[in-house]
């Protein structure tokens, strides 16, 4: 989606805001004109700036701290303010009564306190009522053209979540592994069909590329998409240089024998003699004369770390089959003495909570709880995540929990090349990537 303000009105927008960015989350145009369009994208999102424009060629709007909802009920906000441009101008409009600063309307988009509605009994027009709770003039606010071209919400985003977001980025590009012989971490991917592994490299991909991408084959069905043993490197940028990590992409597992990634093979991929797209059979181990079969791995060609990838929202109902292959697969893990991590995807859908707000999530007691005890890791090797599917644009949110994920990665990685160097007698000297919080569920 592409933002109708100018850089110039974004840029006088923020200066009432602080050191802040706009987020583009719903864009009439696209996804409708009605109430439920617009709650669908924008409820639970704050703060927000609406913007509504005319074919007279007036832009104007208004800002809350609050976020939206269906409740029917008006919502207190001192900070609350209309606003109009008038050529590099901004008007500014306050509340005037802050108790009824805003009502959340089912069947309307942003609903300033009887004031101001944009999108008005889902249509493209807007309700005007100059004085009731905002003071403003109705011919400089809009030209009282109440017909709409176009109707925008944007959310508020402050420094803080972009400088974390752009912190776990930097921790990433320049992570260097604690073993010299070594350019790139490799991370295993493992779990069952439809998991999100494959989701989880292209939403990796999309932050860096700074827009949702799909380079691996991924979606929902019952067999598995992938049929190959990918490696994938994420590149900083479109014609940026790799990261120093290639996560590798193996069939998903299924229940039935001689269907999905065979147990068997997996050892194979450890010790790092599987070619890039090697062609699964799961009727057949991998054989030593397969094209491409790497006889004499090095260090670099094994696999460093390995990231069980469970989807939450069913992980309460995985089968007795399912359990008892990922404990055999993780006893196999165990030892080769690399370490383990379960990434749960689909996160959202687990939870009505983080639905809500994906900042939820370290609050949610079945995360916390259910997918504890059914993996049996403990809560530190658990990383909550949502991967980008259906959404169209990126999110600071999200790109938060992908982007953490990713390092803790880096870090269990570098707990492997720890192993080998105190094995060895001998320590490896590297650049160790930027402190991360653990998983802090909170009880």
């Amino acid at each position: 989606m592409n933002s109708r303000l100018t850089k110039t009105q974004q840029k006088l927008i923020c200066s009432q805001l602080g050191k802040v960015k706009l987020n583009l989350l719903y864009k009439a145009s696209i996804h409708g004109f009605t109430g439920a369009d617009f709650h669908q994208h924008c409820d639970n999102k704050s703060p927000t700036v609406s913007v509504g424009y005319n074919n007279s060629g007036f832009v104007f709007g208004g800002y809350t701290s609050q976020p939206f909802s269906q409740s029917g009920q008006y919502v207190n906000d001192n900070q609350a303010f209309l606003f109009s441009f008038s050529g590099e101008k901004l008007n500014k409009y306050p509340v005037s009564n802050a108790p009824y600063a805003v009502k959340m309307v089912s069947t309307c988009g942003p609903y300033f306190g009887e004031a101001l509605v944009l999108a008005n009994g889902n249509q493209p027009v807007v309700y005007s009522n100059p004085g009731k709770y905002y003071n403003f003039n109705a011919a400089e606010l809009h030209g009282n053209d109440l017909n709409m071209t176009e109707c925008e919400v944007y959310q508020v985003e402050g420094k803080s979540a972009f400088l974390r977001k752009t912190e776990l980025m930097e921790s990433i590009r320049t992570y260097r592994p604690l073993n010299s012989s070594v350019t790139q971490a490799r991370v295993l991917f493992i779990g069952p069909v439809g998991a999100g592994k494959s989701s989880f490299f292209n939403s990796i991909n999309s932050i860096f590329r700074g827009h949702v991408t799909s380079q691996a084959i991924s979606g929902s069905c019952s067999t598995s998409l992938t049929t190959q043993f990918r490696t994938y490197t994420v590149k900083a940028g479109r014609e940026g240089k790799p990261l120093p990590l290639i996560l590798c992409d193996t069939m998903g597992l299924e229940e039935n024998v001689g269907a999905g990634l065979d147990i068997d093979d997996i050892s194979t991929i450890l010790k790092g003699h599987l070619p890039d797209r090697y062609q699964f059979n799961p009727s057949v181990p991998l054989q030593s004369e397969a094209h491409g079969f790497c006889k004499s791995p090095g260090l670099k060609d094994k696999i460093h770390c390995v990231t069980y990838v469970l989807d939450a929202s069913k992980i309460s109902i995985m089968s007795t089959k399912m359990e008892e292959k990922l404990k055999t697969i993780r006893r196999k893990v165990n030892l080769m003495g690399i370490p383990q991590l379960v990434l749960l995807t689909k996160v959202d859908e687990a939870c009505s909570l983080v639905k809500e707000d994906i900042r939820n999530v370290y609050r949610s007691s079945y995360i916390r709880d259910v997918a504890a005890t059914r993996v049996g890791v403990p809560l530190s090797c658990i990383i909550p995540v949502k991967n980008y599917s259906q959404e169209l644009e990126l999110e600071t949110d999200v790109d938060i929990l992908l982007l953490s994920a990713a390092v803790q990665m880096l870090r269990f990685v570098d707990n492997f090349f720890d192993d080998l160097s105190d094995q060895a007698g001998t320590h490896y000297t590297g650049f160790k990537i930027a402190a991360l919080a653990p998983c802090a569920f909170q009880d």
